[in-house]
């Protein structure tokens, strides 16, 4: 965030900038940072030649813990269970990483993290505006893309008046099965656009093997999200049997 601390994926925007030659001030006004800030981060971690975003990042999170927690808001769900919360940051930081990697917005990565590794596995608006130091609008706009691909449920527990934002078990169910319509429209449109060109033109006969390709990916999404139901009733069913025999001794 701006004016925030800097994290690890802001780390390894600058090593990469620095690879490619950038000079500092260019690197702040990408990064939304003093110039002064990127210096600083670099002079004390290696230098422009020696700059590496693990290893500065590593360094950060010991010298937090010799003078005390990065200022965020501490999260109950992050540090329960006797977890070192350090560890638990770095690991939001490159799961959100990654996730900006297969094509997420950073922010609405930055949202699902927090979710994924809350233990309740929901919060509200306002938790992830106070976990995140984002504007509420930030917040929002994340939510309504995450509800729109499935990946996030609202709820509204009986007597609270804020909504809850959850993930759970059926998340990836629900995703593909969102996947299954649309690979499905777009294999009933090539096979149309097949007919009507005619499968024995070059285009038709491209369409055709499109309608094909995509019949097939129906067809296995449909048997992995069937074996998925399959194994969530399992467990289900072993968890049922285990607590019942352990009320019973």
């Amino acid at each position: 965030m701006p004016g925030g601390r800097l994290t690890y994926q802001d780390r390894q925007r600058i090593e990469q900038a620095l690879a490619a030659g950038t000079g500092y001030a260019e690197i702040a006004r990408e990064l939304g940072r003093p110039t002064s800030t990127i210096s600083r981060e670099v002079g004390r971690n290696g230098g422009p030649g020696g700059y590496r975003a693990t290893a500065a990042h590593r360094a950060t999170v010991h010298r937090a813990r010799r003078t005390g927690p990065i200022a965020r808001p501490p999260v109950e769900e992050s540090i329960g269970y006797g977890r070192d919360p350090a560890a638990v940051r770095d690991f939001e930081q490159q799961f959100v990483a990654m996730m900006v990697q297969s094509g997420f917005p950073r922010m609405t990565a930055r949202v699902l993290v927090s979710l994924f590794v809350s233990d309740s596995g929901s919060l509200t608006a306002a938790d992830l505006v106070a976990r995140l130091r984002v504007s509420p609008a930030s917040v929002s706009k994340s939510i309504v893309f995450l509800e729109r691909i499935g990946f996030v449920t609202r709820q509204r527990p009986p007597g609270q008046r804020r909504d809850r934002y959850a993930v759970d078990e059926g998340l990836w169910y629900r995703a593909w099965s969102l996947r299954v319509r649309v690979f499905q429209t777009w294999a009933d449109a090539a096979a149309q656009g097949a007919a009507v060109l005619g499968v024995d033109t070059p285009a038709g006969d491209r369409l055709q093997l499109m309608g094909e390709f995509f019949g097939l990916v129906v067809s296995d999404v449909e048997r992995i999200t069937a074996d998925w139901q399959a194994f969530l009733s399992a467990r289900a069913a072993n968890a049922n049997a285990t607590a019942n025999a352990a009320g019973q001794l």
